[in-house]
């Protein structure tokens, strides 16, 4: 199987998972948490008919990728990022980040530039500040964070039943948008995560990125759903769209977080539209021009 070492512990390497396939122009998918590379799995397939080359990841703890007991942060996981990158030789490149994956893409951006990177789209991201503070209002509350971090560590897998019930607005969709047996998938794959990495990254989602937003040059698409119970569109769309100079606004009316399921099809329209607008772009600028 594929792998890019980024690191070791303990004399052992940290390997990252990789899928790397198609042709054309590159496309990353970074997955949320805590699920993995292969919870893209509505969107893969028609990227690859439409010609581009897909790569999904493993964040370090979680799918098939080592489960080292440090480097939960996103500083970490931005140079993860970067060694996939730049080990895979990707150019003109779309980093797309769902969720916590939203995180990878604004710290990439902003600590490394977009000298390999087109695109950036945001898909139900945490982005800019979850934290509430007194200078971040619009944040969430301390106390929720904690209380998350007391529920995986009382009992993770019961905690996961009840997340992902909230992921995918189950008590709405359940049976219409998504399967009893896709539930059951995600709360598997969940389960099977490092259990000190699943903790750690509720930590991460607390990163700052308010600075890193603001460095975005490239054009940037904002995806984000009204009924969004895990992160609120008022606390991170809404933001993101606002700090990303000339960024791209798609809400999706009713929504859940984990739209790339429940919402497949409209996402997925919305993101061919957004990667066409790179290539329209580009015959614009090599078409010849006429005298007049």
């Amino acid at each position: 199987m594929p792998y890019i070492p980024v690191g070791k512990e303990n004399g052992t390497n940290i390997d990252i998972y990789y899928e790397d396939h198609g042709s054309g122009r590159p496309v990353v998918l970074i997955h949320g948490w805590p699920l993995s590379g292969d919870s893209w799995e509505k969107q893969v397939p028609v990227l690859l008919e439409e010609g581009y080359r897909v790569i999904t990841y493993d964040r370090r703890g979680f799918g098939r990728s080592s489960r080292p007991a440090n480097g939960y942060t996103y500083d970490t996981f931005a140079d993860d990022l970067r060694r996939v990158v730049t080990t895979l030789n990707l150019n003109n490149a779309t980093l797309v980040g769902l969720s916590m994956g939203g995180g990878e893409v604004a710290r990439y951006l902003g600590t490394y530039g977009s000298r390999h990177v087109a695109q950036a789209v945001f898909i139900s991201a945490i982005p800019p500040f979850l934290l509430k503070t007194a200078d971040n209002p619009e944040g969430i509350e301390g106390s929720v964070f904690d209380g998350i971090r007391k529920a995986i560590v009382d009992d993770r897998p019961e905690f996961l039943s009840r997340f992902f019930h909230d992921f995918y607005n189950a008590d709405i969709f359940s049976g219409k948008r998504i399967s009893e047996q896709a539930l059951r998938l995600s709360w598997t794959v969940a389960a099977g995560a490092s259990a000190k990495g699943t903790l750690d990254c509720v930590t991460a989602w607390e990163t700052d990125f308010r600075h890193d937003l603001p460095l975005i040059r490239i054009p940037t698409l904002v995806i984000h759903g009204t009924a969004d119970r895990i992160v609120p569109f008022g606390a991170s769309g809404k933001r993101i769209h606002e700090m990303v100079e000339g960024s791209r606004l798609v809400t999706m009316d009713e929504a859940p977080h984990g739209l790339n399921w429940t919402h497949a099809a409209e996402l997925n329209r919305a993101l061919l539209e957004f990667l066409g607008s790179y290539s329209s772009a580009q015959k614009a600028m090599k078409a010849p021009v006429r005298a007049t």
